[in-house]
Formats: structure tokens, C-alpha cells, sequence
């Protein structure tokens, strides 16, 4: 790699002095200059000090949790946050989620796949402009090699046009506006048809087993439309990188 190349800045928060110490080691072999802070409580202020260029984030942190210092950090900024956890609990993925996150990786962590999701999000805050905070409504929505505009109501995948019925648009652009959140078929409902879900309406099920046909996400466990049980459908912001 050309020395001269400017890095990405990397903020590691994570406490374990082994793996922050094998994280910063592979990740400075590549395009990434990577600097560690050890406790949650003082991590929010790292992030507004160093500005970097994306945060990896451990759940487990001493005086204060990653959950909360996601929090903290969507506060003010919307830098990419990875985070990485030992748990393989569904909730605690998806809480981090809710809470601003753009991805999570569980350990033990596999290095390659910490790069390629470390790229992924850098790529896809640099497509959508730096991810500002504000987006118009008539903004395309970038993620991967998926394009979705609003205002001509054109969906591109793998560079080529998908021709979507109005409502497998309407529920795509539903889902992928709240990409990384979990929307209840309640939720979805009313933004779709202006209803409440009454417990026997499949609308939005079918709806999203046809979006998973058209995009090959029809596997046993879905990744780019994902069933969150008892909870609704997420739409995974990272599982469009290919």
C-alpha cells in the first residue's frame, strides 16, 4: 500500500487490551489508522475531540455501556458505528440498531470481516454525502448496490433497474427510510394504507416475501429484510454491500 495515502481515522472503544491491540495491528495494515480509548465513559467525548472517520464500538465497557455512548454519540454525530459484540442474543444486535448503530460484527471477530464491513460503511456514508443528518425526502437512498429514488420512484440493484409494483415500492421506501430500525406491520400499515394492523392482515407479510424473491434474500434466515419475532421486519442497511 502507498505510505503516502491518506488513512481513515478509526476509533476503537473497546477495553479488552488484547483485542484492541489485535484490532489496531490488522486494521493499520490496511487503509485504517486506528486510535484506542478503553472506557465508556469518557468515549463520547473522544468521538467529538478526534472527529473520526468511523467508531468500532464494544458493548462491554467499563462506567458506562456501549449501548449508552451509542446514544451519546448519535447525539451530535453521524459518524459510522460498528459495533462489535459477544452476544448472539438477536435483541441486543437489534437494540444497538435502534440506537444509531449502522452494523455489529459478534466476536470472536474474523479480521477479513471486519475490514470488508469497515468498508462497507465508509463506502455508504461517502455515497449518501457523509450520511447528514438531515436528508431531504427526495434524496436517493444509497445502500450498496442498491439505489432507491423517491422522486421517480426507480429502484437500481446491481446496477440494473428493478421494476417494482407501486406497493413493493411503497413498502421498500417504507423500510429502507427507517434502515436499521424495526418497524412493526403496525407501523408499517399506517404508513402504507393508512391502518391499523388488526391481527389477520398479510398485506405487508406478502409484501415483504415478494421484496425478498425480487432482491434473492428468500433464504431460511433472510439478511437484507430480516424477521425481528414478535417484533416486525428490519431492513439491514449493510447486507446490500456486494
Amino acid at each position: 500500500m502507498n505510505e503516502a495515502m491518506a488513512k481513515h481515522q478509526v476509533l476503537l472503544i473497546e477495553d479488552d487490551d488484547r483485542l484492541a491491540q489485535l484490532v489496531s495491528e490488522y486494521l493499520g495494515n490496511y487503509e485504517f489508522s486506528v486510535q484506542v480509548v478503553r472506557r465508556g465513559d469518557i468515549a463520547v467525548d473522544a468521538v467529538r475531540r478526534l472527529q473520526p472517520d468511523l467508531v468500532i464500538l464494544d458493548l462491554m465497557l467499563p462506567h458506562l455501556d456501549g449501548m449508552e455512548v451509542c446514544r451519546g454519540i448519535r447525539a451530535f454525530s453521524r459518524v459510522p458505528v460498528l459495533i462489535l459484540t459477544a452476544r448472539v442474543d438477536t435483541y441486543d444486535q437489534v437494540a444497538g440498531l435502534e440506537l444509531g448503530a449502522d452494523d455489529y460484527v459478534v466476536k470472536p471477530i474474523e479480521p477479513r470481516l471486519l475490514v470488508a464491513r469497515a468498508r462497507a460503511l465508509l463506502r455508504r456514508a461517502a455515497a449518501q454525502g457523509g450520511a447528514a443528518a438531515h436528508a431531504s425526502a427526495d434524496d436517493d437512498l444509497v445502500f450498496g448496490s442498491l439505489v432507491i429514488s423517491p422522486p421517480n420512484r426507480r429502484v437500481v440493484w446491481r446496477g440494473q433497474p428493478v421494476d417494482l409494483k407501486t406497493a413493493e415500492f411503497n413498502l421498500l421506501l417504507i423500510l429502507a427510510r427507517a434502515a436499521g430500525k424495526v418497524l412493526s406491520r403496525d407501523d408499517i400499515l399506517k404508513q402504507l394504507r393508512g391502518i391499523e394492523f388488526d391481527g389477520i392482515d398479510r398485506t405487508v407479510d406478502s409484501g415483504i416475501s415478494r421484496l425478498r424473491r425480487r432482491f434473492e434474500d428468500a433464504a431460511p434466515e433472510p439478511q437484507k429484510l430480516k424477521t425481528i419475532w414478535g417484533r416486525g421486519y428490519l431492513f439491514s442497511p449493510s447486507a446490500w454491500e456486494e
